[in-house]
């Protein structure tokens, strides 16, 4: 009983130590990577060697920063919101796998779980538009609300698709049964999870609830301080489970070649920077899309190739099993 106390206590003490530390790490990455890419130094002084600690410094300033709640405001959902947008991925790193055996909770439904609880975080920012009493705020949650709708489905769809393949809704058994030839098998449904991932998290070039030129900085308008950067960090936490996300799912998890299956968190964990170096660069490469070319997107691009995954998984699933 003790050893297994202590066991469960090291694996939450590490998704927290993780929770922490990975978000924090793309964002640094975001704010340099964007630098070069944009041609500009950006702040090099903070921590020393390039800047590093920048991030930090921003952090400490939200933190100083008076926290105020407008007089018109639902004050008690506007001040519960930005914990509800960030628990939920703290929540879903429990569930997912970074190595053989490497996992806090290992569900039998944990894909299910896992989309489902991602979810609960985009209301969060729908909480936020509506209890800000401000028009801009409440424009920007009905366009997270739309974007929800949307994007859910085609997401749902592709992840169903490999769960299929596998032949089981756990994460860790996805990993056990995924091979290497799944990756052209399972390509489009790995780019529409990808796609509608980032439109679920408000990212650019699907960043239009938060559009800063239209709607000043949407749901978050009337915040500061420390409970906008639970927004930031709830943003940044979503990148690291999307990307992981797509790793398990589509991309072989801790499956590398030239490494041992006691490193194989190593190749997770490169695998999940990779994809967020794609999301930095998404941002820094493309404009925001338009409220309608969202919808078409979604409806007359993404649906449909979900579905047409979805129904070759099946017929290669009958093939095999005749």
């Amino acid at each position: 009983m003790g050893s297994e106390l202590a066991e469960i206590t090291v694996k939450i003490l590490l998704v927290l130590g993780a929770f922490a530390l990975l978000p924090l790490l793309v964002g640094q990455a975001e704010h340099k990577v964007m630098a070069h890419m944009q041609g500009r130094l950006g702040p090099m002084y903070a921590g020393g060697f390039h800047g590093w600690a920048q991030l930090v410094a921003d952090g400490v300033k939200f933190a100083q920063k008076e926290d105020v709640v407008p007089r018109a405001a639902d004050r008690r959902i506007f001040m519960i919101a930005p914990g509800v947008a960030l628990v939920p991925y703290l929540v879903v790193l429990a569930v997912i796998p970074v190595g053989p055996g490497h996992v806090v909770l290992n569900l039998g439904i944990g894909l299910f779980f896992a989309l489902a609880v991602m979810g609960i975080g985009v209301i969060g920012a729908i909480m936020a538009g509506w209890a800000s009493a401000n028009k801009y705020s409440l424009i920007g949650g009905m366009r997270v609300a739309a974007q929800l709708m949307s994007y859910e489905l085609p997401m749902v769809f592709a992840a169903s698709s490999v769960a299929m393949a596998a032949g089981t809704l756990s994460l860790s058994g996805i990993v056990d049964e995924w091979r290497w030839w799944w990756l052209p098998w399972q390509l489009v449904g790995g780019v529409v999870f990808f796609v509608a991932g980032l439109a679920e998290l408000r990212r650019p070039p699907f960043d239009m609830p938060v559009a800063d030129s239209e709607i000043i900085f949407g749901p978050y308008t009337e915040y500061g301080g420390l409970r906008f950067a639970l927004f930031l960090l709830a943003e940044y936490a979503g990148i690291v489970v999307l990307c992981a996300l797509t790793t398990v799912l589509f991309l072989g998890g801790w499956n590398g070649p030239f490494m041992s299956d006691d490193l194989g968190w190593l190749w997770t964990l490169i695998k999940v920077f990779a994809l967020a170096f794609v999301v930095i660069w998404l941002r820094v490469a493309y404009p925001r899309l338009r409220e309608d070319q969202l919808q078409k997107l979604a409806w007359g691009f993404l649906v449909p190739l979900a579905l047409a995954q979805l129904a070759l998984t099946g017929v290669v699933k009958v093939m095999i099993s005749t």
